[in-house]
């Protein structure tokens, strides 16, 4: 048996490359885990929003799921776009029988401003999924959802991360502060400390798939053992960097560049 490290993630897709399951691959590809996604929705997108929307059938995706867990090992899964009740309901009975650290990115709108997923189903995701988790990364409209409360300060993503963990279930909390002005600073709550990251805010329109990428580092390096404070330090600098040099590709909202952290490596 190799010794690799084996990421799933459990997300829709986009054509276009920047977000869902194809940003979930290149993410874990570049950080040197095997990747592995189950397709829940097919997406017609790009960088301008969302043009339409096909959800597999719940069957489909439960026999997705059979077909890797009854021969591949999971060292780490996330979700992303889960689009309707039906859909969570076939995942939660899966992911339940998965020793291995689970990443929710609450995936609701896209960067564009589309809904992905049903008001319903939001609420099945807070309620029936949520206490699975192993972390949660919410930006701050998410987390907003979630708490079912404003949120305008840091010290409002704090009581929001601390709520998420002891009122909702979560193994853990990620509030990202892209939404706010200033330094992008995010905390992760895991249930006994309040953890700062704080990186640069980067000048750039340029941001389609930041949370799919991001949810997808902590993945990639919780499946190679990395402890979750030191595995969201390093997702943030890979995102950071990924957002530093993304592209402008596209008319609307251009993606990140996953492999930005290889070209500097380059450089230097």
């Amino acid at each position: 048996m190799t010794n690799v490290s084996c990421a799933l993630t459990i997300a829709g897709t986009d054509p276009s490359g920047g977000a869902g399951i194809h940003a979930d691959l290149k993410t874990f590809q570049e950080l040197k885990c095997y990747g592995m996604s189950i397709i829940t929705s097919v997406v017609a997108q790009n960088t301008t929003g969302v043009q339409a929307v096909h959800h597999l059938p719940k069957e489909m995706i439960s026999q997705q799921l059979d077909s890797v867990l009854s021969d591949i090992p999971v060292h780490a899964f996330k979700t992303g776009m889960i689009a309707n009740i039906e859909m969570m309901q076939v995942i939660k009975q899966k992911i339940e029988t998965i020793s291995a650290p689970y990443v929710m990115d609450p995936v609701m709108v896209a960067t564009s401003g589309d809904a992905l997923i049903d008001v319903e189903a939001r609420s099945y995701l807070r309620e029936h999924l949520l206490p699975l988790t192993s972390i949660v990364t919410p930006n701050i409209p998410e987390a907003e959802f979630i708490t079912g409360k404003p949120i305008h300060t840091i010290t409002d993503m704090q009581d929001a991360a601390n709520e998420i963990v002891h009122n909702y279930g979560a193994g853990a909390a990620l509030v990202k502060g892209g939404h706010l002005s200033g330094e992008a600073i995010d905390f992760l709550y895991d249930g006994e400390t309040m953890h700062t990251f704080t990186a640069k805010r980067i000048d750039t329109k340029n941001t389609h798939g930041t949370g799919c990428t991001y949810s997808a580092a902590i993945t990639a390096y919780l499946s190679q053992g990395t402890p979750l404070p030191k595995a969201v330090e390093k997702a943030k600098y890979f995102v950071t960097k990924a957002i530093e040099r993304s592209f402008a590709l596209g008319s609307g909202n251009g993606p990140t560049n996953h492999f930005a952290i290889r070209m500097n490596e380059v450089e230097q």
